[in-house]
């Protein structure tokens, strides 16, 4: 027997609106749960003369056998989405600070489990619009909020995949006419089930009337329409430059409804932030290095570019490279705790190296306490010999985004 899909049916017993929704959910325009609100709507209204109760035997492929997807294994993915949900929200709730941002994501998830219960008792229910506005300076967690949030919504079901796609003005912008479009849609296929995340969403309006960037704006709000149920769209920047990217695109505004603010962290916080990366990296804090940074922390973070939490990861990574020419170049016994610690003369190298001289708090410029003036002047020697070999060079590059 043949499993060729048989046409759909002529005449009276057609069901256009059938085709329509599956079409949408095989081309990715709409998820599951959302085809079956339209099926129910449209079966409710005034097609229902026009539509069968079931379409024709075959028409969707061959029927699967009702051991196909055992209640069991309903249940044991069920249960599994349930964990990782929980996990995600536990990650979310162990970030340092934050309070206002943590409240409204669970306001958010709130919202859309509520319309989803109403959905199911054929309730009235708005289908969840997702698009949203972060704003914040750098550092402030705002991407891994967005990851998190994708992660989400996809143990949710309301996001299919859950994934970031994260983009700029580059990544959207072309260099001719029709170029933008085509590029604007590459990455907005690419998101699709997922959250595009358009960081410094502002660069996208600074050129002017004959600038590419309003061209990217409107294939991006066409798509926020057109792809509502199965696409979460994130612009993200500076609070200042994003009020005024807001206001100069009122098209925007109506189909942004989620607008979160990220706050600077507090000093405490960021020590928090520098501890929990020591973790990860098996590294710790000296004392008297936690108080040089706090001491560094406490006079930059009101500084106008200070990178919160990218900042101290920069200083964490410098101050760990700064740590291994100090083992490299002591004749010293090295053990599990000297290649744990990180002290305060590796974090001032570090804040000095990073952030040039006037910046290094000034114990940091002293010889270690009890160091013979012999030990210093051959650490000074060492560090011109690892600078004149290339050891001691800028900044790692990589993810340093938070």
């Amino acid at each position: 027997m043949s499993n060729t899909r048989p046409s759909a049916p002529a005449g009276p017993g057609d069901f256009p609106a059938w085709q329509r929704i599956m079409a949408d959910v095989a081309e990715g325009r709409i998820n599951p749960s959302e085809a079956v609100r339209r099926l129910v709507l449209v079966r409710g209204g005034g097609a229902r003369s026009a539509m069968p109760t079931t379409p024709p035997e075959g028409y969707f492929g061959p029927r699967p056998a009702l051991s196909a997807v055992p209640a069991a294994e309903a249940a044991d993915a069920a249960e599994l989405r349930r964990r990782h949900l929980e996990e995600a929200r536990r990650e979310l709730a162990t970030m340092p600070g934050l309070r206002s941002v943590k409240e409204t994501v669970e306001e958010l998830l709130a919202w859309v489990q509520v319309q989803r219960w109403r959905m199911r008792e054929n309730l009235s229910s708005e289908p969840p619009v997702l698009h949203m506005v972060f704003r914040g300076n750098p550092g402030t967690g705002k991407t891994t909020v967005a990851r998190l949030i994708g992660r989400m919504l996809r143990d949710m079901g309301v996001l299919s995949k859950g994934h970031l796609v994260e983009v700029e003005r580059a990544d959207l912008v072309g260099e001719y006419i029709g170029h933008t479009a085509q590029k604007t849609r590459e990455q907005i296929k690419q998101a699709l089930g997922g959250i595009l995340f358009v960081d410094e969403a502002y660069s996208l309006a600074r050129g002017g009337e004959r600038d590419f960037g309003k061209e990217a704006i409107d294939v991006l709000v066409r798509a926020m329409e057109n792809h509502r149920d199965n696409l979460a769209v994130i612009f993200a920047g500076y609070p200042a430059e994003m009020d005024r990217f807001l206001r100069a695109n009122p098209g925007l505004v109506s189909r942004l409804p989620i607008q979160i603010d990220f706050p600077d962290y507090a000093t405490d916080e960021l020590l928090q932030i520098a501890d929990l990366m020591c973790q990860q990296r098996q590294y710790r804090l000296t004392e008297e290095g936690r108080a040089r940074l706090r001491e560094f922390l406490e006079t930059e973070r009101r500084a106008v570019n200070f990178g919160n939490a990218r900042t101290v990861r920069n200083i964490l990574e410098a101050a760990i490279r700064q740590q291994a020419l100090r083992l490299v170049g002591r004749n010293l016994p090295v053990d599990r705790d000297r290649l744990m610690q990180i002290e305060a003369q590796d974090v001032s190298a570090a804040v000095k190296r990073l952030f040039g001289e006037g910046k290094a708090p000034a114990a940091g410029r002293e010889s270690e306490a009890g160091e013979s003036p012999a030990a210093a002047g051959r650490d000074a020697a060492m560090q011109r010999l690892a600078q004149a070999l290339g050891l001691l060079a800028g900044p790692w590059t990589g993810e340093n985004a938070i």
